[in-house]
């Protein structure tokens, strides 16, 4: 029972005694949005509501302090009301969820549920696995500040802990964040609260720094920091060396300085170099103790200041520590130098790692700065970020296309190679389409802006290949896993160490031990693990974009060197798409040119290679083409339409015996077309077959070399194709291709991928068509030829630019190359640690009298890295066979 007062600006609710249940609400009036958080006491309880405060807070259960979230989004893809109960019994039988609501009208799905049974993942992909799509903003941030691959996990943690965040990968080599996320429930402007929060930066980018490289720029200015930091550091830290060793240098016989003297100068030129040169050590290393975690900061910070706190107390309280006079040894100049060497270490990394993205800044350079267009009967040049859909743009010889359009006037020769990678300009006139990023070789024209800003080709691919480097295969997964839990164990490990040392070592044992404690602290950082993977993966993707070929995510370039199968479409793929219209047999009183004009005028407008090739012939022999109504397309049949009055049926034979046509004669024809490797169309006017057009498709030039390399390479070869039986083995034959899966629907395609992988083949599919887009998307590995549709494209897991075949080898050569690079990587990572830390620890002392100096494990630690980034940049020298 509840009760409403309003006193002064507030509603106050008296509540009787009442116990809540876990899925329990109050609906005590329209506009109060509030839920209570706590449960009435026997005595009943009073909450008041400002009633200006509409903000929803998370619902909470009563029974335990479990806090139950909210959220929203939009669902795409319902069209009945069953689609709606579909989804919400779908959400309601995940584990957590607590009340599920789908709205048909709005097209929006509100979930309640608990963050600690189930998460905002797992919701999205239960109603993407039921076929509706979920509306999800996928976009990219830099991110400044990691320095390990500890960091890499919690920055990842950060953001998923955001409520709306579906999803969060973050490279350590390019220092990119990708973040899937629910609009409206979430921002960018939260992401980087929630990072400066965890002692990172984020770089939200705008529209306008399309084409600008202000990642570059930030990254620029960071370099210049511990570039500066490292120049203070290097002039206060020799001294600092130079007294440590001044007895060992010979120096006491040119200038005798007392032990108290020396340590006290060593102090005070280590003080700046240890908390201002590394204050970035302890700032990470605080942040990570915020978040009850530790990564490669912890260990640095940990170390350097056991080195100079142990020789501060040394120094100033030498009783303390039970040292007469100045026997004992100071560390100041190890501490010094293990920072020193750390900033070389990311330095030299910093430099390297630039050289992986040098695809990504190319690509961006083919972008002009400016765009000449044409505004109030003026030329003026614009920032290319201010150009707008529609503007007039003019381009002279020499210049650099700025973006997508079509040629409004004039015409010249352009240099396409960056797209198509051929050499050998083309001839563009009035109504050509012409590509941003090209090179107008000679002529003056002006086109008309049809895609800007992040719309245009070269934004794409920017986009993917970014998209690529930026994800993570699971071999990467797996590595940054091991890394959040690497830093834990190592300092485990050196405080074991310690107290070995300590209780069992020699006199003076806690010398010994907090020189083994440096050394392996310092030794284990995991920089050469974090970077193992993406700086190959980063390299191997570039190097991909260079040679036309577009992966859209690391998980693609993993698994195509896995592929034993490559399954190839015929029509567009392996030949080149466009047919050529070659026999016309005609007979139950129509002519040839009759049936021509009746077969052109249904297929006018069509995008279809054969129905392309009709229409071309129809307007070489200059016929009219009539209208046609009453259309029907029929997938892997053919259409049906109206033409003058007559039934028109355009299609193959199983279109024909569906609508119970008799063949008559023209089946023979059609088996002697078909034996001379030709496609055949039959038409039928008014129920009557009467007549069937020979249609026959060229071999790409570099088909069969490319067939012949995946044979080479030990793949199995399939030509999948809906055309008929013996047009498609006349076209295996010319290519040397023993597997044939011919008169295949469109439907069948994705279905005959999965009976090849249910047979324990990794299958690529290779397509270029709508019709091709489940088989890409059924595929382990979905290649699209680039000049193919959108929705093909947009279905594979690797775009080749060009449609030239020998490029689907390549892809799966740089996938070996790149696999086989990371995995050298990871052995040398772990192989370095798994070797230097029980030497750090000091398990070599009892046999051989060794000790690794701190100074030296240093070095080591910043080689490991620069060696690794240094193996990956050997993928440049790829090349495609």
């Amino acid at each position: 029972m509840a009760t409403l007062m309003q006193v002064g600006g507030n509603v106050i609710i008296r509540m009787s005694p009442v116990r809540l249940n876990e899925k329990c609400l109050f609906p005590l009036f329209k506009n109060v949005k509030e839920i209570f958080r706590s449960t009435p006491s026997e005595s009943g309880n009073v909450s008041s509501i400002p009633l200006e405060n509409s903000t929803l807070p998370p619902v909470t259960r009563s029974d335990h302090s479990t806090t139950i979230q909210k959220i929203e989004f939009t669902v795409g893809g319902m069209s009945c009301a069953s689609c709606v109960r579909r989804i919400q019994d779908g959400l309601q039988n995940l584990e957590g969820v607590i009340k599920a609501s789908v709205n048909f009208a709005v097209e929006d799905a509100r979930v309640n549920f608990d963050p600690e049974k189930v998460s905002v993942s797992s919701i999205v992909s239960t109603v993407q696995d039921l076929g509706y799509q979920v509306d999800l903003v996928s976009e990219r941030f830099p991110i400044m500040g990691m320095s390990c691959a500890a960091c890499v996990r919690r920055v990842e943690n950060a953001l998923r802990a955001i409520l709306g965040v579906v999803n969060a990968e973050v490279n350590f080599s390019t220092e990119f964040a990708a973040i899937d996320y629910l609009p409206g429930t979430t921002s960018p402007d939260e992401f980087k609260r929630a990072l400066e929060d965890a002692g990172y930066q984020m770089v939200v980018l705008q529209d306008s720094d399309l084409g600008e490289d202000r990642v570059e720029k930030e990254r620029y200015k960071a370099f210049q920091r511990l570039k500066t930091k490292f120049t203070v550091g290097l002039i206060l830290s020799i001294p600092v060396l130079v007294l440590g060793h001044w007895a060992q240098l010979g120096l006491n016989s040119f200038y005798l300085i007392p032990n108290q003297v020396n340590a006290l100068l060593q102090l005070v030129l280590a003080v700046p170099v240890q908390f201002w040169v590394g204050l970035q050590f302890y700032q990470g290393a605080w942040a990570a103790l915020k978040h009850k975690t530790s990564d490669m900061n912890t260990l640095i910070a940990m170390g350097t200041s056991a080195a100079f706190f142990y020789s501060l107390v040394a120094t100033l309280v030498p009783s303390f520590l039970d040292v007469p006079g100045f026997q004992v040894h100071v560390y100041f100049d190890t501490a010094v130098a293990i920072i020193l060497l750390i900033l070389v270490g990311r330095m030299l990394e910093a430099k390297a790692k630039g050289k992986t993205s040098d695809a990504i800044r190319k690509l961006i350079g083919l972008q002009p700065k400016t765009a000449r267009v044409v505004r109030y009967d003026t030329e003026q040049d614009v920032p290319l970020g201010q150009l707008r859909m529609g503007d007039v743009v003019v381009v002279r010889p020499g210049e650099k296309v700025p973006v997508d359009g079509t040629i409004i006037e004039g015409g010249s020769s352009i240099d396409q190679s960056m797209i198509t990678g051929e050499p050998i300009p083309v001839d563009k006139t009035t109504g050509d389409e012409v590509v941003g990023g090209t090179i107008n070789k000679q002529g003056t024209f002006k086109f008309q802006a049809v895609k800007v800003g992040k719309e245009t080709v070269l934004a794409h691919i920017i986009c993917m290949v970014e998209e690529a480097q930026g994800s993570k295969p699971p071999i990467a997964r797996l590595a940054d896993t091991i890394a959040s839990y690497f830093v834990p164990s190592v300092i485990t490990l050196a405080l074991i160490t310690f107290s070995i040392w300590y209780v069992f070592g020699p006199v003076p044992s806690f010398s010994y031990a907090i020189f083994t404690f440096i050394s392996v602290l310092i030794i284990a950082c995991p920089c050469a693990l974090g970077l193992a993977t993406p700086t190959s993966i980063m390299v191997g993707t570039g190097k991909g974009a260079e040679n036309g070929m577009l992966f859209r995510g690391a998980e693609a370039l993993e698994t195509a060197h896995k592929c034993t199968t490559v399954v190839l479409d015929k029509t567009g793929t392996l030949t080149k798409g466009e047919p050529e219209l070659t026999d016309i047999h005609a007979d139950n009183g129509f002519s040839p040119d009759t049936l021509l004009q009746c077969a052109a005028a249904v297929e006018k407008g069509s995008e279809h290679p054969v129905g392309m090739s009709i229409v071309r012939e129809a307007q070489s022999r200059g016929l009219d083409l009539p209208s046609f109504t009453a259309f029907e397309a029929i997938p892997g049949q053919g259409v049906r339409a109206e033409v003058d009055h007559r039934q028109v049926l355009l299609g193959n034979k199983l279109l024909l015996k569906n609508h119970r046509v008799s063949l008559e004669t023209f089946e023979s024809k059609a088996d002697e077309l078909m034996e001379n490797g030709k496609t055949s169309i039959f038409i039928a006017l008014d129920g009557k077959c009467s007549g069937v057009f020979g249609i026959m498709d060229t071999v790409k030039e570099n088909s069969r070399e490319a067939v012949k390399r995946f044979s080479d390479m030990g793949l199995s070869v399939i030509m999948i194709t809906g055309d008929n039986r013996k047009a498609a083995q006349s076209v295996a034959d010319q290519l040397g291709i023993k597997q044939v899966l011919a008169e295949v629907l469109p439907e069948q395609k994705s279905e005959q991928v999965k009976r090849l992988q249910s047979d324990g083949e990794v299958v690529a599919m290779v397509g270029d068509g709508i019709n091709d887009a489940p088989a890409l998307a059924q595929a382990d590995v979905g290649i699209a030829i680039g000049t193919g549709t959108d929705v093909a494209i947009e279905s594979s897991d690797i775009t080749l630019i060009t449609g030239d075949l020998r490029c689907v080898a390549g892809a799966i050569q740089l996938s070996h190359a790149t696999i086989r690079n990371i995995r050298q990587n990871l052995f040398w990572a772990f192989g370095y640690n798994t070797l230097l830390i029980p030497v750090a620890a000091g398990v070599l002392y009892p046999f051989f009298g060794i000790l690794l100096h701190p100074i030296l494990a240093a070095a080591a630690m910043g080689f490991s890295s620069v060696t690794v980034v240094s193996n990956a940049l050997r993928l440049k020298r790829f090349r495609l066979d």
